[in-house]
C-alpha cells in the first residue's frame, strides 16, 4: 500500500481549524498583521509553497516601510501602558497565554510542520519548549526582577524561521513578563501561520504584543532604527546580523544579536563508539536546521576508520520524508528523523555546495539518495535533500568557514592537538563545540582555547532550557547573552553588570 496525507492533517484541514479558533486573524484566503491591539488585513500577500509537497499556502501579509512605522507608533503606546502594570498582573496574563496555547498547541505543531517541515514531534516539541520554558520565568521572575526595571521602549525581535515557538515566542513571553512592551517580524521563509495562531493567545491575554511581516529592507528602519526602542533581539546569519551591527552603532542601543557558527566536534584518543552514534543519529535531527547542529568533525588520524565504522551505520538508519504520510489512516504520523529543508533554493544549493566541494579538491565521502526517503507517489520532493559528507574540504570552499544549515557534513582530520584547535576554530567563533575523548585530563587543558561558549566533553551542547545560560564566542554572537537569570537581565536595567560580547569588552559566565 501507497502512502497518503493522514486525514485531518492537510493544509487545507489545518488551515480551516486556525479559521475556527481565530477568526479575527485568520481570513478565507490570508493572515493579518496584529498592530496597537488589533488584528489588520493591511500588506499585500502573495502564494507562499510548502516545503512539504509544494503547496501553495497564504503567504506573509508585507508591509510597507510606512505601515511598520504605524506600528511601531502602536507598540511605543503599549509600552508606555504596560509599564505601569505590576509585575502579578503581567504574571497573571503571561499564565494566561500560555493556558491558551496548550489548547491551541496541536494545531500550531501542524503549521510548523506544513510551513518549515518539521516531523511531527520534533514539531510538538517547539511549542511544549516554549510553554515548559516560560513556565519556569513564572517562578522565578519575582527574584529576577530584584533591583531590575523594564526598559524605556519596547524590544523589537527579528527572528530566524526554524525554533518559532521555542526561541521567539518564548522571548517574547518573558520580556513582556519584565514589563516591555514587544514588536516581532515574521520570518519570510516560514512559521507565519504559527506565529499568528500563537500571538493571538498573546492578544486575547491582554499582553502589548506587536506582530507584522515585511522584508528586511522595508521593515528595517522602524524596527532597527527606531530611537524609541528599548532593545533589538535578532537571530540569523552572520552577513544579515553585520547589518544590524552596523545600524545600531549609532544609536547605542541594547542589543541581542545571536548569529551563525560552524560548531565542531573534535576527537582525539576516543574509543566510546556506541556512545558517540547515540549522539550523532539525535544530531541529525530537523536536518541539521538549528544554530547548535554539529556539521564538522575533527578527527585524529588514527581514528578516522573506526570514526567511519560508527558513521555510516549511524547515517542508513536515518529515516526522512513526508511527515504527513502513512500507509493507513488509522497509524500515527511517523516518527522521523527530518522532512525537508525550508525551502527548494537551500536544498539546491545544499547540492551545488557538495558539488562544488568536489570539484575543488574534497574527497566525497557519502552522498545518501533522497529515494530512499518516505513519499507520497508523484510528490514533489525538491526541497529534501538526503544526507551527504565531504572528507578533507578545501580550504577555499564556501563552508570550509561556515555552516551549512542541513544534513551536508564534512570531516577534517589532524595530527596534533594544535591543528585539531586550529580546524575546531575555523569559523572565528561559535554557540557550542564537543569534545570526544578518553582522556579527561586533555579534555580540561584545551577547552579554554576552543572559541564556542559551550564547550561539552563526551555529549553535545544545546541552547538549553530554563536556568541554562546561551551565548556566543567571536563572530558569532554580539551583544546580551540570555538564558536563565541573563534574559530577564538582557531586556532590564539596574545595577547588576550585563555579560555578552560587547565593543568595550566581553564578559563571560560560568556556562
Amino acid at each position: 500500500m501507497g502512502l497518503s496525507i493522514k486525514t485531518g492533517t492537510a493544509w487545507s484541514d489545518v488551515f480551516a481549524q486556525a479559521q475556527t479558533i481565530a477568526p479575527e486573524a485568520f481570513e478565507s484566503d490570508r493572515i493579518c498583521n496584529l498592530v496597537n491591539g488589533d488584528w489588520s488585513k493591511i500588506g499585500d500577500t502573495s502564494p507562499h509553497a510548502s516545503p512539504l509537497d509544494g503547496t501553495l499556502i497564504p503567504g506573509p501579509p508585507l508591509l510597507t516601510g510606512e505601515q511598520a512605522f504605524d506600528a511601531m507608533s502602536g507598540a511605543l503606546r503599549q509600552d508606555k501602558e504596560w509599564s505601569k502594570v505590576s509585575l502579578d498582573e503581567r504574571k497573571s496574563r503571561v499564565a494566561e497565554a500560555l493556558r491558551l496555547l496548550r489548547e491551541v498547541r496541536d494545531t500550531v505543531a501542524l503549521f510548523l510542520v506544513w510551513e518549515i517541515g518539521k516531523p511531527w514531534s520534533t514539531a510538538c516539541a517547539d511549542v511544549d519548549r516554549c510553554i515548559d520554558g516560560v513556565e519556569w520565568y513564572l517562578t522565578q521572575i519575582d527574584r529576577q526582577m530584584e533591583s531590575r526595571t523594564p526598559l524605556n521602549g519596547p524590544v523589537s525581535n527579528i527572528a530566524s524561521w526554524n525554533y518559532p515557538l521555542s526561541v521567539l515566542v518564548h522571548a517574547e513571553l518573558v520580556q513582556m513578563l519584565a514589563g516591555n512592551a514587544v514588536i516581532a517580524k515574521t520570518p519570510t521563509q516560514g512559521g507565519f501561520h504559527a506565529l499568528t495562531l500563537a500571538h493571538v493567545c498573546m492578544a486575547r491575554a491582554g499582553l502589548p504584543v506587536t506582530l507584522v511581516s515585511g522584508s528586511g529592507a522595508a521593515l528595517s528602519d522602524a524596527l532597527i532604527s527606531s530611537p524609541e526602542l528599548g532593545a533589538l533581539a535578532f537571530v540569523g546569519g552572520r552577513s544579515n546580523g553585520r547589518k544590524v551591527a552596523t545600524t545600531l552603532a549609532d544609536f547605542r542601543k541594547r542589543h541581542i544579536l545571536e548569529q551563525e557558527g560552524l560548531n565542531a566536534w573534535g576527537i582525539w584518543n576516543y574509543s566510546q563508539w556506541d556512545d558517540l552514534a547515540g549522539h550523532l543519529k539525535k544530531g541529525f535531527e530537523y536536518a541539521k536546521q538549528r544554530c547548535t547542529a554539529y556539521p564538522r568533525y575533527v578527527i585524529q588520524r588514527d581514528l578516522l576508520p573506526a570514526f567511519l565504522e560508527m558513521y555510516f551505520p549511524v547515517v542508513n538508519s536515518l529515516s526522512f520524508g513526508h511527515p504527513c504520510a502513512v500507509e493507513n489512516d488509522s497509524d500515527p504520523l511517523p516518527e522521523l528523523s527530518f522532512g525537508p529543508v525550508i525551502q527548494r533554493s537551500k536544498a539546491e544549493s545544499l547540492r551545488s555546495l557538495f558539488d562544488e566541494a568536489v570539484r575543488t579538491g574534497g574527497i566525497p565521502l557519502l552522498r545518501d539518495h533522497v529515494e530512499r526517503g518516505r513519499f507520497i507517489d508523484g510528490q514533489d520532493t525538491s526541497a529534501y535533500v538526503a544526507p551527504a559528507c565531504v572528507l578533507s574540504p578545501p580550504s577555499g570552499w564556501a563552508l570550509h568557514h561556515s555552516e551549512p544549515f542541513g544534513p551536508l557534513d564534512s570531516i577534517v582530520v589532524v595530527d596534533t592537538e594544535a591543528e585539531l584547535i586550529a580546524a575546531m576554530n575555523a569559523s572565528n567563533g561559535s554557540l557550542v563545540a564537543s569534545l570526544a575523548t578518553d582522556d579527561l585530563n586533555f579534555a580540561e587543558r584545551i577547552k579554554e582555547d576552543i572559541q564556542a561558549f559551550k564547550v561539552g566533553i563526551n555529549k553535545p551542547r544545546s541552547r538549553g532550557d530554563r536556568e541554562e545560560v546561551f551565548g556566543g564566542r567571536g563572530s558569532s554572537w554580539k551583544g546580551a547573552f540570555v538564558g536563565g537569570d541573563l534574559l530577564v537581565d538582557a531586556v532590564t536595567q539596574g545595577e547588576r553588570p550585563l555579560y555578552g560580547n560587547f565593543p568595550e569588552g566581553s564578559r563571560y559566565p560560568q556556562t
